[in-house]
C-alpha cells in the first residue's frame, strides 16, 4: 500500500473515531438535571387546624403522592414553635397570631404559606333570643381565651356594632373548663371554638349555635376591606422555600385537593380524622367539619385577607403578633 493511500486511511479512521464520540456525548443544550426527590417534614395541630391535611397524610401513606412527606402532629402550638425554631420541620400549622410572632423572633426565617381555617368561634345558646350580635345588649356571655384571639375578636366586634359597654363578658381560664360548663347545663350563654362546640351540642341538645363569628366578622367588615376571621395558617422555612419552590407548588396543589376532599366528604374525612388522632371521635369530627371553614389562601390573597386582623390583634395587644406589624416579605408569594 502506498504511503498516500495509508495517510488518507489514518485520516478517514481518525474523523470516523471523532463522530462516533461525538454521538456518544450529551448535548448540553438538551440534558436535564434530575435533582433527588425531597421530603417534606410537615408538622400539624390536632383540631380545626390540622384537619385539611387529613387525606394527604392517607395518600402520603398510600404512596399515591408526588412529593414524599413526613408528617408529626401534636396539641399544642408551642410543640411546634419549638420543632420550627430548632429546624426540625419545614412547614408547620400554627395559629394566625403565632406566625407572626414566630416571624419576628426567627429574625424573619419563615413565611406564611397560606391561610387554611378561617374562624372556629360560634356563641352557643340554650333559648333563641340570640339571632344578632345586637341580641347580645344587655346578656353576659361566658367565654374562654381571655388575653388571646377569642377575646380581641370578640372585643373587635362588640366595639364595632357599638355595643362594647353593653355586653358582659366573664372568661374562665380553659376551654374545657366552660364546655363541661355549658354541656352540663350551667351555662345559657358561651362562646366556644371548634371541636369544643360539637362535643358540647352532642352532650346537651338544649344548646344551639347562635352566632357564627366568621360569618358576623365577614358582615360587619363588608365593604371596608377583605378581612376574614383568619385564626389558623401553614407557614414555610424561608430558605426551604426559596431552595425546592417546585416541591412546595406540588405540597399547595396536594393540600388542595386534600382540603377540597376533607370539605365534600365529612364522615369520610372525619374516620381519617380519627384515624390520625386529631381528634378522638370520628362521628364528632363529622360533624365538626362544616363548623371548621378549612379554607386553603395563598398567594397575595392572603395579605388581603389577613392584614386587617392582625391590624386588630395588634391595636389590642402589639405583643400578640410578636410587638410589630409583619412586612409583606412575611407572605410567600411565587
Amino acid at each position: 500500500m502506498s504511503r498516500k493511500i495509508r495517510n488518507m486511511t489514518v485520516v478517514l479512521s481518525l474523523v470516523l473515531a471523532l463522530a462516533m464520540l461525538a454521538a456518544c456525548t450529551p448535548d448540553p443544550t438538551t440534558t436535564t438535571t434530575t435533582q433527588p426527590p425531597v421530603t417534606l417534614r410537615v408538622a400539624g395541630l390536632n383540631g380545626p387546624t390540622g384537619i385539611g391535611l387529613v387525606k394527604l397524610m392517607a395518600d402520603s401513606d398510600a404512596k399515591t403522592t408526588q412529593n414524599q412527606y413526613t408528617f408529626s402532629l401534636t396539641g399544642t402550638p408551642d410543640d411546634i414553635v419549638a420543632q420550627v425554631s430548632s429546624g426540625q420541620v419545614d412547614i408547620a400549622a400554627l395559629p394566625t397570631n403565632m406566625a407572626a410572632i414566630l416571624y419576628q423572633k426567627t429574625s424573619q426565617n419563615v413565611q406564611l404559606l397560606a391561610i387554611n381555617t378561617l374562624g372556629v368561634l360560634y356563641i352557643l345558646e340554650r333559648g333563641d333570643t340570640v339571632t344578632s350580635l345586637q341580641d347580645l345588649a344587655g346578656k353576659e356571655v361566658l367565654a374562654s381565651g381571655q388575653g388571646a384571639t377569642p377575646e380581641y375578636a370578640l372585643n373587635e366586634l362588640l366595639s364595632q356594632a357599638g355595643l362594647q359597654d353593653q355586653v358582659t363578658v366573664t372568661y374562665k381560664t380553659e376551654h374545657q373548663e366552660l364546655a363541661t360548663l355549658a354541656a352540663a347545663g350551667q351555662a345559657d350563654l358561651v362562646l366556644l371554638p371548634e371541636p369544643f362546640v360539637t362535643t358540647v351540642l352532642n352532650k346537651n341538645p338544649d344548646l344551639r349555635i347562635a352566632l357564627d363569628l366568621t360569618e358576623v366578622w365577614q358582615s360587619v367588615h363588608q365593604g371596608q376591606n377583605e378581612s376574614e376571621l383568619a385564626m389558623g395558617c401553614m407557614i414555610v422555612n424561608k430558605a426551604f422555600a426559596a431552595q425546592h419552590p417546585q416541591a412546595l407548588q406540588t405540597f399547595l396543589e396536594e393540600y388542595q385537593a386534600s382540603v377540597d376532599f376533607v370539605n365534600a366528604n365529612a364522615e369520610q374525612a372525619g374516620t381519617l380524622v380519627a384515624q390520625y388522632k386529631i381528634m378522638g371521635d370520628a362521628a364528632l369530627a363529622a360533624k365538626a367539619i362544616p363548623n371548621c371553614h378549612i379554607v386553603l389562601i395563598r398567594g397575595a390573597a392572603m395579605q388581603k385577607a389577613l392584614n386587617p386582623f392582625y391590624e386588630v390583634l395588634f391595636a389590642a395587644n402589639p405583643k400578640s403578633i410578636g410587638g410589630a406589624m409583619p412586612d409583606a416579605g412575611f407572605y410567600y408569594v411565587p
